[in-house]
């Protein structure tokens, strides 16, 4: 008889161990730790974050797996692969960034943010996130998808008194349970259909369900799809977005359009393009469709906002988030019409990695100005080139990256690289669509970047003009964000082949 116990492969699993393990020295030292050295732990959370992301590099050399099957070491539930360690470099680095804006969150928000309970959650949701991209088989899947969720419910509602933000945390806690409950049925109804969890045995035993059972199959894919759908904010899962960011506390708002993303997309990938390829008639249609609308409608609700009160800035970056996720599902659902799936799949990564470095930027700048100007409106950020001139170039720089224009030749390049993958894979519609929104995304960026560079306005009572922060020094972890995200993104402009070369290599 051959025995069930089996070796860990510690490195393979450091990553997101290193993440999990912070957070519970983080929540044991807030007992010990008296109240005016509680800014300490963030700086533990910042190191362990830096930690984790360093382990991935002897990652590099080759695949490695572990949680096998006893006896077939060819199906296991976790491998860090190259699509595995591109999804973990986005996760760990976006949420260190959004940790260093943290810092600076916590600290201007008084005792309003328990610090803590805040790094606690942050770190346990960045490990489950960090798990996500690596899990090879249903339940490790939902299971990651959970552990980095119910950690973000939380920090949404987190800030004490603020009856916004806890409808917000309300609001994004019902609709993602809803879905993640849906997604559980339709994980069930494959599992009934197949008898296997793994994703490799699903996608070969699939192709030869019972005709009794092809029905069920057929509406387990589709029910799977609908919890990973709404991580990535695809129309109709998207209604919970606009207002959870505003709730939220912004480093948190920063964090989900990005690592919350992350999180969608690479469970989309694995569940379609790994355990799934034989059904890609039923979810590639399906897919197109929704990036369509998703394009469509957040980039038409971030151009309606102009005409609502109190214009906010982080709501626009909501909407663009929307659009942008729409744009990251075309690639996904073009792999599906694609002799070359992985091709396809590796313009959504490339996509991303770009997507991330910029928008994170974006929220670093929303960050400072937010600290002048509570409501951070739109309408702050007038005249910020005459108050901070290099905040205001790094801001224009990260939004002409979002919609694609020179100098932000990465986002140039990227968009391209997507709208390639939808004619090669003959969704030529889908490419006109898309045209045509980054048509109308070009309209609410360029206003926006526009208004950075005008006369700045009379300031109001107790603010800065032109949205500049109100200390005269920035502090120190905010200027190390921006640093990061402006380096990233003129570095990727400048040698766009670092990303777009995952669209030319395998990835599992």
């Amino acid at each position: 008889m051959s025995s069930l116990v089996q070796s860990v492969d510690w490195l393979a699993i450091a990553p997101p161990t290193i993440a999990a393990v912070v957070g519970l020295v983080v929540l044991v030292a807030d007992l010990f730790v008296a109240e005016s050295r509680k800014p300490l732990l963030g700086w533990i959370a910042v190191a362990g974050l830096a930690a984790a992301a360093l382990m991935l590099l002897p990652l590099l050399d080759a695949d490695r797996s572990t949680f096998c099957l006893v006896g077939d070491t060819e199906v296991c539930s976790y491998t860090a692969d190259r699509f595995t360690l591109v999804i973990q470099f986005l996760v760990l680095g976006g949420a260190l960034l959004c940790a260093l804006l943290s810092v600076t969150a916590l600290k201007d928000s008084g005792k309003r943010l328990p610090e803590g309970e805040y790094w606690f959650l942050f770190l346990s949701s960045a490990a489950g996130a960090a798990l996500l991209p690596a899990s090879r088989d249903l339940a490790t899947l939902v299971v990651a998808l959970e552990v980095a969720s119910l950690p973000a419910f939380a920090l949404v509602g987190l800030r004490h008194g603020d009856r916004r933000s806890s409808e917000a945390a309300l609001k994004f806690f019902l609709s993602s349970v809803t879905a993640t409950a849906v997604s559980l049925l339709g994980i069930s109804f494959v599992y009934a259909a197949t008898g296997t969890l793994h994703l490799t045995r699903v996608a070969e035993r699939i192709q030869h369900v019972d005709g009794q059972l092809e029905t069920l199959a057929q509406t387990g894919v589709v029910l799977t799809l609908v919890g990973f759908a709404f991580k990535t904010a695809a129309v109709p899962f998207h209604f919970w977005v606009p207002d959870t960011y505003v709730g939220a506390p912004l480093p948190i708002a920063a964090y989900l359009s990005v690592i919350g993303k992350a999180v969608g997309f690479s469970g989309l990938i694995l569940v379609t393009v790994v355990a799934l390829p034989s059904y890609a008639d039923a979810w590639a249609p399906a897919l197109a469709v929704l990036a369509a609308l998703t394009m469509t409608v957040g980039n038409v609700g971030a151009l309606r906002q102009r005409s609502t009160r109190a214009y906010s800035a982080v709501r626009l970056l909501a909407w663009s988030s929307v659009g942008q996720a729409g744009y990251l599902l075309v690639p996904i659902a073009a792999a599906g019409y694609s002799d070359d799936p992985e091709k396809a799949v590796g313009s959504t990564l490339a996509y991303a990695l770009m997507y991330g470095a910029v928008n994170l930027g974006a929220f670093a700048v929303a960050a400072l100005v937010g600290r002048a100007h509570r409501l951070n409106r739109v309408a702050d950020y007038r005249g910020l080139y005459a108050a901070s001139p290099l905040t205001a170039l790094l801001m224009g720089f990260f939004l002409l990256c979002l919609a694609g224009l020179p100098p932000g030749v990465i986002g140039l390049f990227a968009k391209v690289t997507v709208f390639a993958a939808a004619v090669d894979a003959g969704l030529g519609w889908l490419a006109v669509v898309m045209a045509v929104n980054v048509v109308i995304a070009l309209v609410y960026y360029l206003r926006w970047t526009a208004l950075l560079f005008r006369a700045p306005e009379t300031a109001a009572e107790g603010e800065t003009a032109g949205g500049a922060a109100a200390p005269h020094r920035l502090p120190a972890p905010l200027t190390a964000a921006l640093a990061l995200t402006g380096v990233l993104g003129i570095a990727l402009s400048g040698a766009p082949q670092l990303v777009l070369r995952f669209t030319e290599t395998g990835l599992f």
